[in-house]
């Protein structure tokens, strides 16, 4: 580069041709001066001594490393960390000891420090509760409510939300007064007739959607709606916010585009600007929707039968209590004593009346065990909802 620019090469060429900033090109310029290229020194090293002058020497970071080992093995108090070798160096009276902060760094360079620095892990993978959602081999439709929205000077709202895990695929819908079972039945309902069905539809532990909690075995109407289209109802464990994080997420989102940000004198004008919004958000899901899991076409000839007895499966994820025992369907199920407070998939095959439990960790979520597996049959009786 030098010789190219003393031929008579603009430096901004010679940048362009050897594929370097012109600030490089100059800086090399600048170093070769007016000498014979052969005489320049173009090693390129950091000027001045290769060890700083105000290094603390050997001899005293040996030293401070035997005062806190001695420390560490006879101090009354048990304290030997970089304050007190300062001032055990002062008592010794060693001429201008190393500050606190330098003791400090030298005991980090000589690795004597009993502090570890927190491991970080990869996150897992979006669904690594479930396999094949966590491999993306099937989609997972989260559900959510918001409750008790006002409407000046007009009724309190609730709105049902929802988004797929993969695709990002919206919807919430305003209802007037409190959401029933049987309404998040019809928008479920209609929701899925236009954007398809999911494998998987994940909710929390609200009675509308899990049933009644003080009836043994109950088969809520929307774990029979989801049966009866083959898809697997999935309930997150209670007062765990994290496997619900997704939908959570999105209620933040459409509250703030939303509610906050225009003025509802009326329920029409809310339902009209939540339906601007989702179909913004579906009008740009189709580059994301493209490399998703399928979703399968709602059946045509569908008709729902509440008394029909259900057949699939359902997956409840709970935590273990200290005694590794799980809650749900109104029975305690003890699992295994050596997996307390840690979660599990507990997964009831109403086909084989079997229930199989599989420990889940964040960590590893590839590693999934069977930990049990006990016969339980759901009763047959009439749905009186």
């Amino acid at each position: 580069m030098v010789a190219a620019v003393r031929q008579g090469e603009s430096m901004r060429s010679v940048a362009r041709r050897f594929a370097v900033s012109l600030d490089t090109v100059q800086r090399w310029i600048s170093r070769a001066g007016n000498q014979r290229i052969d005489r320049v020194d173009f090693a390129n090293q950091p000027p001045g001594a290769r060890l700083p002058a105000n290094r603390v020497s050997e001899t005293t970071e040996d030293l401070i490393l035997e005062i806190r080992n001695d420390l560490k093995s006879h101090s009354a108090l048990g304290e030997y960390g970089s304050r007190v070798i300062h001032k055990e160096l002062i008592a010794r009276d060693i001429t201008d000891p190393p500050a606190v902060r330098t003791i400090g760094r030298i005991l980090e360079r000589r690795g004597a420090l009993d502090g570890r620095r927190r491991r970080r892990f990869p996150p897992p993978p979006r669904g690594w509760y479930l396999p094949d959602v966590a491999s993306a081999s099937a989609e997972l439709d989260s559900f959510d409510i918001i409750e008790d929205l006002k409407i000046e000077e007009g009724p309190l709202v609730d709105v049902l939300t929802g988004i797929s895990l993969h695709g990002g695929l919206p919807m919430a819908q305003p209802f007037e007064a409190q959401l029933t079972a049987k309404t998040v039945l019809t928008a479920l309902v209609d929701h899925w007739r236009t954007v398809g069905l999911p494998a998987y539809a994940q909710f929390d532990n609200d009675n509308r959607f899990q049933g009644a909690h003080h009836h043994l075995d109950s088969l809520s109407r929307v774990m029979r709606l989801c049966l009866s289209l083959n898809v697997i109802p999935v309930f997150a464990p209670p007062r765990e916010m994290g496997l619900q994080a997704m939908v959570e997420s999105f209620n933040g989102r459409w509250s703030r585009v939303v509610w906050h940000r225009f003025h509802h004198p009326a329920l029409l004008n809310l339902k009209k600007a939540s339906e601007r919004y989702i179909t913004a958000c579906r009008a740009k899901a189709p580059s994301r929707v493209g490399d998703t899991p399928t979703r399968h076409p709602f059946p045509a000839d569908w008709a729902l039968d509440l008394q029909k007895q259900p057949k699939g499966r359902i997956i409840y994820l709970r935590r273990a209590n200290e005694k590794g025992a799980v809650d749900f369907l109104g029975h305690t199920f003890s699992v295994d004593p050596h997996w307390p407070h840690r979660l599990v998939r507990c997964e009831v095959d109403l086909n084989q009346n079997r229930i199989d439990f599989y420990a889940r960790r964040r960590r590893e979520p590839s590693v999934q065990p069977l930990l049990k597996s006990v016969t339980h049959k759901v009763p047959r009786r009439k749905f009186d909802g």
